[in-house]
């Protein structure tokens, strides 16, 4: 395969690097990846910086770009854009992703999120289950109407005033029939225990 060359003024350093950057994609070139990466190293450290990188990051990410221009040489296309302009997006984007990677929330096991609930003592979950067996109970001992109100509020976790529509009552008979319910419920519970 023969190597393309640039026509372009003499003494271009654009179209100088463009050839080097075609000799390396086609024959693995070291002495025109040498070139290359004397010229644009420096001029890609320096930009990194300008966007906000530290010295030390800046000089890290010009070396993996430059590593990049070696191993992705052969997806540059001379016809869609100049050497210097793909070199630096490779930059660019290694940049990004050293930004998202610095940015990205690291792992905490101590967060609730991934601490399980405890389990349940057996005495205490005998005692729950007992307790709503009883409840279960008094609440059918209820009228219908106040069985109801407590179902809605308690079971559907609705508002007084969504019940209130539900049953086409008063607000304020939904409240009275809650009020005797829990009354009820309560007496009955303290009774038993």
């Amino acid at each position: 395969m023969a190597e393309l060359q640039i026509v372009a003024p003499a003494g271009s350093a654009s179209a100088e690097m463009t050839n080097h950057l075609i000799a390396v994609a086609e024959r693995q070139d070291k002495s025109a990846f040498s070139e290359l990466f004397a010229y644009y190293a420096p001029r890609i450290k320096y930009y990194l910086m300008a966007k906000g990188s530290s010295a030390s990051s800046a000089e890290d990410l010009s070396q993996e770009a430059m590593v990049s221009v070696w191993r992705q040489a052969n997806r540059y296309d001379s016809s869609k854009a100049a050497a210097s302009t793909w070199i630096f997006t490779v930059a660019r984007n290694l940049r990004i992703d050293a930004f998202r990677k610095e940015n990205r929330p690291s792992f905490n096991p101590e967060d609730p999120a991934f601490i399980p609930e405890p389990e349940t003592a057996p005495d205490t979950a005998l005692s729950l289950s007992e307790n709503q067996a009883l409840i279960r109970e008094v609440i059918t001992n209820l009228s219908s109407e106040q069985a109801e109100v407590i179902r809605l509020a308690f079971y559907q976790d609705k508002s007084h005033s969504e019940i209130a529509a539900e049953l086409n009552l008063p607000l304020g008979t939904v409240k009275s029939r809650l009020r005797l319910a829990m009354r009820k419920l309560r007496n009955t519970i303290k009774v038993v225990h």
